[in-house]
């Protein structure tokens, strides 16, 4: 929703299409998924503490030019890189290759995201009502901001984008009753990775011997799912 993936995508194909090796076109995802943050923040970042509706709008739009500049690198690629771009836009965890690293930045997401568990508790009532209840709303957007957007530029950057998965499972998981933040985040990113793990599992099996990227299947569950959500009162 912040373009994050928009602009990972984009410097990694530049990379693909420069004939990089994989680790120079891991970080340049990284280095395009913070150059997105850093963009979104300044665009509409300055209401965050008010509204996080401008913010949101930024990384739409963001998107969107994205998009667009990713389609005119794929409109000039040679043909025998396509479908590696393709892949890597789809998501596919194939790409990754640095497990430990992406254990340590899972851990200490978290970590820190526990530690703001309270103050998230309480931002649900309203800004207003936390603020009276001693919570200093912006900064702990900020903080908000920096830990989720810090959190998926590496996993783009190592798998590419991967959708719906940060959507529909919070979603799920409060229909089915977890509510304080303190248990609520620990089950997302217990039942988050399992549903990962089911859907590259099925994604490397449904049409053996070809693989789908997992990003498919994740979107071909997320959109039916979410709107079944949705609807439910």
């Amino acid at each position: 929703m912040l373009g994050v993936s928009g602009g990972a995508g984009l410097l990694a194909l530049l990379g693909m299409a420069a004939g990089l090796a994989w680790p120079w076109v891991s970080a340049l995802a990284f280095a395009g998924s913070l150059l997105a943050l850093a963009l979104a923040a300044a665009l509409g970042g300055r209401l965050l503490a008010r509204d996080h509706t401008p913010l949101l709008l930024a990384g739409v739009m963001l998107a969107a030019g994205f998009g667009a500049l990713i389609a005119l690198v794929l409109s000039v690629t040679p043909a025998e890189r396509l479908p590696g771009m393709l892949f890597f836009l789809m998501g596919d965890l194939a790409w990754t290759s640095q497990p430990a690293l992406l254990w340590a930045a899972l851990l200490l997401a978290l970590a820190a995201a526990l530690g703001l568990s309270r103050r998230l508790d309480v931002l649900q009532l309203s800004p207003l009502k936390a603020a009276s209840l001693g919570v200093a709303v912006a900064p702990t957007r900020w903080m908000l901001f920096v830990l989720a957007g810090a959190a998926t530029s590496l996993v783009v950057a190592q798998a590419g984008s991967i959708g719906f998965v940060g959507l529909m499972v919070p979603h799920a998981l409060r229909k089915l009753g977890f509510a304080g933040h303190r248990v609520l985040l620990p089950a997302c990113a217990l039942a988050g990775g399992s549903l990962l793990v089911l859907a590259d599992a099925l994604a490397r099996t449904v049409i053996e011997p070809r693989e789908l990227p997992v990003g498919v299947l994740t979107a071909l569950l997320g959109v039916p799912m979410m709107l079944w959500l949705l609807r439910r009162p």
